[in-house]
């Protein structure tokens, strides 16, 4: 056995709240205390002079679209632009500069634009050589615009729903689209993509990441792909189609190698592209949205999933969309009991728009809710695209992360990169500083769901995992940080905060604009993935 004994440095674990050294042997915590207590019991340890640094445990990605996120941070980003003007103009730079190949690209925003539209795709034609296929997606992935050489590239599109000659492509039809884009890219490229993601996620004190894949997203063949993509960081992969039966829940499993039926299993589509499924009209357009499944075939879903001992999830954002993950889920209690369901650790994805009364379902039947807070500091407020989509009112009830922690949901705190950025410490700083009074969490509550919260929602429930105490997995971060504090904000919820008197440390400063805590290592189980 070897063991690594790292000193000098500010431990955040509850168990030894004044700890500043840590003893790790064969990839487990073995010893926390103070310097010179582990230099005795651990005469032949090799030492790590943390020279005062933060070590924490490390971090989850609990919703990620690895290749889709490496293809963003290696390519075109067009969240960038300003404008349609300043958009197109990235998009003919981008063609001038790499004459062949498709042209991918994502991240636009036309509620952030002074045009206050999306581009058309005359607009994209013009700014390109003729011919060449381009496909823009919306900041959101829930729709998207592409070329006309590459709209007719696409079997039955003109036929398909959410479909509009000239229009951004939405719901089914922007599903066809992404994978013909994708279909374009080389193996090569997709590799280089998924080493770009998983690089920034091990840089940014990530040791794992949920892939949320599915027929309707990047696809099979990339999921494959990813399963069988060495890396440092850890991959647990979801795969979001519905099924009927235990045996086909049981199949699928097997077959693609992935850890549950959930993930982007879609409910609805998203508020910024007008699909996600509202019980009331959109404020600002016509519709309540898309819905993709109903109660019924939710139930199915679950039962299916829940006989089988697999893992199921939905991602549902509007509060049309929460009622029918709720009403299904509650026909598949109804007949298996609560423990049963409970037992399986079913998950929501978003779960943006919900009520007291679906807060309490989920609590009640253990429903996991992987959330995203960066969205709220993005599209929330009350001039925000949240505010535009449903009206001040409507939207101040979104992510009402305090009320689903008061009430016993577990959450598990993500990005959906490539949605917004793969960065932990900027999640938890949103969530903490909510934009609606009495949303917000408290740091310590916010870094539990980046933790044990996000390994809670993979499935690891050891009681350990996502902590620095002795048995646990040696899965940390090591941090140049600024003082700790330990109080929570005035407007976060302080009854989420971890008493004062059970002496747990204080977080880095999480205030708006103060630096974030920048990392020096990561370790997985041992096994250092990322020095910096």
């Amino acid at each position: 056995m070897s063991t690594q004994l790292l000193v000098g440095g500010r431990i955040y674990s509850a168990s030894a709240p004044d700890a500043t050294a840590l003893a790790v042997t064969d990839g487990v915590v073995v010893w926390l205390g103070a310097d010179h207590v582990g230099r005795a019991l651990h005469p032949g340890a090799e030492v790590i002079d943390l020279d005062d640094a933060l070590v924490t445990p490390a971090f989850v990605e609990p919703h990620l679209h690895t290749t889709a996120y490496g293809l963003q941070r290696s390519g075109l980003d067009l969240s960038e632009a300003n404008s349609l003007a300043q958009c197109l103009e990235l998009v003919a730079k981008f063609a001038a500069a790499r004459p062949d190949g498709v042209i991918l690209a994502d991240g636009w925003d036309e509620t952030r634009w002074p045009e206050g539209r999306p581009p058309t795709v005359t607009e994209i034609d013009a700014a390109v050589p003729r011919g060449r296929l381009v496909y823009l997606a919306r900041v959101d992935g829930h729709s998207a615009v592409a070329s006309s050489a590459l709209l007719d590239t696409v079997p039955g599109l003109v036929d398909a729903a959410g479909y509009r000659a000239g229009e951004p492509v939405r719901a089914d039809a922007h599903h066809l689209v992404r994978a013909a884009a994708r279909a374009l890219l080389t193996r090569e490229q997709r590799d280089a993509a998924r080493r770009t993601a998983l690089d920034i996620a091990a840089a940014r004190g990530v040791v794992a990441v949920h892939e949320c894949a599915g027929p309707d997203i990047e696809g099979e063949t990339d999921l494959r792909e990813l399963l069988a993509f060495e890396h440092g960081v850890q991959v647990r992969a979801y795969w979001g189609q519905a099924v009927r039966t235990t045996g086909e829940a049981r199949e699928l499993v097997h077959d693609l190698g992935v850890h549950g039926l959930a993930g982007d299993l879609f409910v609805d589509g998203s508020l910024g592209s007008h699909t996600a499924w509202l019980r009331d009209p959109y404020w600002d357009a016509p519709g309540t949205g898309v819905s993709y499944l109903d109660a019924t075939q939710i139930a199915d879903h679950v039962r299916a999933c829940t006989e089988a001992g697999v893992q199921a999830g939905f991602h549902a954002i509007g509060d049309a969309a929460v009622d029918a993950v709720v009403a299904g889920i509650g026909q598949v209690v109804a007949e298996f009991g609560g423990p049963a369901v409970a037992a399986c650790g079913h998950r929501v994805e978003h779960a943006e728009l919900l009520d007291s009364s679906q807060i309490e379902a989920l609590a009640r039947w253990g429903v996991i809710a992987s959330v995203q807070p960066v969205f709220d500091r993005e599209w929330g407020g009350t001039d925000g695209m949240y505010a535009e989509r449903l009206g001040v009112t409507r939207a101040a009830a979104l992510n009402p992360f305090a009320a689903m922690a008061a009430a016993g949901v577990s959450l598990a705190i993500g990005s959906d990169a490539p949605v917004t950025a793969l960065d932990p410490w900027a999640a938890i700083r949103a969530a903490v500083h909510h934009r609606t009074p009495g949303h917000g969490l408290s740091p310590r509550a916010a870094f539990a769901a980046a933790t044990r919260g996000a390994w809670r929602a993979g499935g690891v429930r050891d009681g350990v995992a996502g902590t620095l105490v002795p048995g646990a997995p040696a899965s940390y971060a090591v941090w140049e940080a600024d003082e700790l504090v330990v109080s929570a904000p005035a407007d976060s919820v302080q009854r989420w905060s971890t008493d004062p008197r059970s002496r747990v440390p204080g977080l880095p400063p999480l205030t708006p604009g103060a630096d974030l805590p920048r990392c020096l290592r990561t370790v997985h189980e041992g096994t250092t993935i990322y020095t910096g």
